[in-house]
């Protein structure tokens, strides 16, 4: 896994073998990259569920200001902090070793260009994020949500009953992406 694209391309990034991250494959992170880098330049960034915190460095890399990386794991928070020293965007980077509930406590108030959100596909947690994030007024004026899923057709029907519109959704064999922005 490395770093596509910008200042830090080509650089390799770690991460750890477990059932509870899976990284996201270089060619979807570049077709994401892809869609998304009109949002990119200086944009403040959350990369929720961050695993290796690999999506938020990519954008830190294309242009963003900054990104709050949260990740519940021990192991995946070092591994983050240890990618992001790397990519020297220690200045850039704010890791909190919390659940996404308390995260997003915690950034009650602020609000984000880019939110990434890649739980774990089992949990069945992104719509539920999506609602804290809707409620807290997280997600900045023109500002979009990426949601990495298995199951899309699950996300979009309980997405459609909020006050959430998704854009577009991209399908990468297993992995699909819901770029959601908020109803005008």
């Amino acid at each position: 896994m490395r770093v596509i694209s910008g200042i830090a391309k080509g650089t390799r990034l770690e991460s750890i073998d477990s059932l509870s991250t899976r990284p996201t494959l270089d060619r979807v992170k570049e077709a994401l990259f892809n869609i998304i880098q009109p949002y990119i330049q200086e944009a403040k960034v959350l990369d929720l569920f961050a695993g290796s915190g690999a999506l938020g460095i990519e954008a830190l890399s294309r242009g963003a200001s900054y990104c709050v990386f949260c990740e519940k794991s021990h192991e995946a928070a070092q591994k983050v902090k240890s990618n992001v020293n790397k990519t020297h965007f220690e200045q850039k980077a704010l890791i909190l070793q919390k659940d996404y509930r308390k995260c997003l406590q915690e950034m009650k108030g602020e609000q984000f260009d880019i939110i990434f959100l890649d739980p774990p596909y089992r949990f069945n947690i992104a719509v539920e994020a999506v609602e804290r994030i809707a409620e807290e007024n997280m997600l900045a004026k023109d500002g979009i949500i990426v949601i990495e899923t298995d199951d899309e057709k699950r996300e979009i029907g309980e997405l459609e009953k909020k006050n959430i519109e998704v854009k577009d959704v991209r399908k990468y064999g297993r992995v699909k992406l819901l770029f959601l922005v908020e109803r005008g």
